[in-house]
């Protein structure tokens, strides 16, 4: 069996170096501070993303942000109209491969199977011819 033993740690006993008694007066913490004020709702985890980015107009010059906004206006104007463009280009592809699709496509099937019932007459005429060079002339074929 083990048996544990406690060993006291002296580092945690050691007194802590830090203000002296006498210095208590100095050290107030009980006095109103801007800079420590615990009600105070600008603490990071408070804050948004959309406080963060409002932020940042204080730190980019108003000409750089000016040139930004430009910029993203531009962006967007070009960005609608190839949309847009696009859009209606898909649209008159869709709409032409119907309006000529269909009708191609309707009659190529109607002429495979035109193609496919001569097909099957020539062979009947073929066979039938077959069978009357091998019967005699006067005889009747059968049914």
């Amino acid at each position: 069996m083990v048996k544990l033993e406690e060993v006291p740690d002296e580092e945690l006993l050691a007194p802590q170096p830090g203000p002296l008694k006498d210095d208590e007066d100095e050290w107030d913490t009980d006095s109103d501070s801007v800079l420590s004020d615990p009600d105070d709702s600008d603490s990071p985890l408070d804050e948004t993303l959309l406080d963060r980015l409002a932020a940042l107009k204080d730190i980019v010059p108003p000409t750089y942000r000016k040139q930004l906004s430009q910029a993203a206006s531009t962006g967007y104007t070009w960005g609608s109209r190839a949309v847009g463009l696009g859009g209606s280009a898909l649209w008159v592809l869709n709409t032409s491969a119907l309006l000529l699709g269909v009708p191609w496509a309707l009659a190529f099937s109607e002429e495979q199977q035109v193609q496919e019932m001569e097909r099957e007459m020539r062979m009947q005429q073929n066979a039938q011819g077959l069978l009357t060079q091998g019967a005699p002339a006067g005889a009747a074929p059968a049914l």
